[in-house]
């Protein structure tokens, strides 16, 4: 049975560099662990609803995480955290709703303050829904965009082994 990689992206620009890191992020695991990438839930299309709790189009994407084996979560960094965006979706799952799901939590950050935001912020929250955290949070630099598929190997190369072979 074939594996896949969701990815979900909370920043609020469409198409932004976010999303690029997290799907050329998502290419590389799909390379070690074999898998096959579903098409990218890009929140920035779907501000309108997020609060709607009995949207269709939300609860088709809400439905579409849990059933994924890898999940790469991206947002930038704002205000040392994830976006509001982010956490809105994933407040539509309940304690527990990501459980089985192996999630890598990324952050776009402007400033190597910013660098343990992704540990200390979207790390727990991601295990308070369940989710398997087994490698480090990937703090990217937004400054080494152009550099970026060096900066994604690199990562990769030191955190493959933690990824579940499944």
């Amino acid at each position: 049975m074939t594996t896949r990689i969701a990815i979900v992206v909370g920043n609020p620009s469409p198409n932004s560099r976010t999303r690029q890191v997290a799907e050329d992020l998502a290419a590389k695991i799909a390379e070690v662990t074999g898998s096959e990438i579903d098409e990218t839930i890009e929140l920035a299309e779907v501000t309108d609803q997020i609060f709607e709790w009995k949207s269709d189009r939300l609860n088709t994407l809400t439905e579409r995480l849990p059933t994924a084996d890898y999940a790469v979560i991206a947002t930038p960094t704002y205000k040392a955290s994830y976006t509001g965006l982010l956490k809105a979706f994933l407040d539509r799952y309940d304690a527990g709703g990501l459980h089985g799901l192996t999630a890598i939590p990324v952050f776009t950050i402007g400033s190597p303050a910013h660098t343990l935001a992704v540990e200390t912020t979207l790390r727990p929250l991601l295990v308070e829904l369940g989710a398997s955290v087994p490698t480090k949070g990937l703090a990217f630099p937004t400054a080494e965009f152009d550099d970026r598929a060096n900066v994604l190997d690199e990562w990769v190369d030191s955190q493959k082994a933690y990824l579940p072979q499944r």
